[in-house]
C-alpha cells in the first residue's frame, strides 16, 4: 500500500547565539532557531509527516522526554518515528519539503541537505525534493522572524490495504 502524509513545523529565530541546523546540516554563520532541541525545523516537519503515516506522534511528550534526558539532536526524533514505520515493514520512497523563510538563502545548501536527508531515510537524493521561498514577505517567516517547513512523504507499506 502507498500512503502519503504531510508534516509541518515552524520556529522563531533565537535571541541567543546558537547554530542553525536544517535537515541534519549545520549552516555556518546563520542564526539558530528557538527550541528545546537543536531546532531542526526541517527534520521536525519530516518527523511529523512520518507520524502521520504511523499514527504515533513523536514530537510532543516523547520528544520532550528525550530532551529532558539530554537528547536534543532532531535526527534521534526522526529515527524514533522511522522505527515505527520499519516495524510495519514500511519505508519512505519520496519526500518533498517546502520552506518559507526570508533568511537564510538556502540555494547553496540544498545539495547538502538533500544528501543528509537521503542518508537518514536510506533513499537516493533524487527522491528528496526541497524548494524554498520568501513568501514575498507576507508572513512572519517571509519577514525574517523564523522558518516554516511543510513536508510531504510517500511511504510504501507492503501487505496493508
Amino acid at each position: 500500500m502507498i500512503l502519503c502524509a504531510i508534516g509541518q513545523d515552524s520556529h522563531r529565530f533565537a535571541q541567543e547565539d546558537r547554530p542553525l541546523m536544517l535537515g541534519g546540516v549545520l549552516l555556518p554563520g546563520e542564526k539558530g532557531l528557538k527550541a528545546n532541541s537543536d531546532g531542526d525545523v526541517l527534520l521536525h516537519a519530516l518527523t511529523n509527516a512520518v507520524s502521520g503515516v504511523t499514527g504515533r506522534n513523536i514530537l510532543g511528550p516523547i520528544a520532550d522526554e528525550m530532551c529532558r534526558a539530554g537528547v536534543t539532536d532532531s535526527r534521534a526524533y526522526l529515527r524514533e518515528a522511522l522505527r515505527d514505520l520499519k516495524e510495519r515493514g514500511g519505508r519512505i520512497v519520496h519526500v518533498s519539503f517546502s520552506v518559507e523563510a526570508a533568511r537564510p538563502h538556502l540555494y547553496r545548501h540544498i545539495p547538502a541537505i538533500r544528501e543528509s536527508v537521503a542518508g537518514l531515510l536510506e533513499i537516493t537524493p533524487a527522491h528528496v525534493g526541497l524548494t524554498a521561498t520568501s513568501g514575498e514577505g507576507l508572513t512572519d517567516f517571509g519577514r525574517g522572524e523564523g522558518i516554516q517547513v511543510f513536508c510531504q512523504i510517500t511511504a510504501e507499506i507492503p501487505g496493508e490495504e
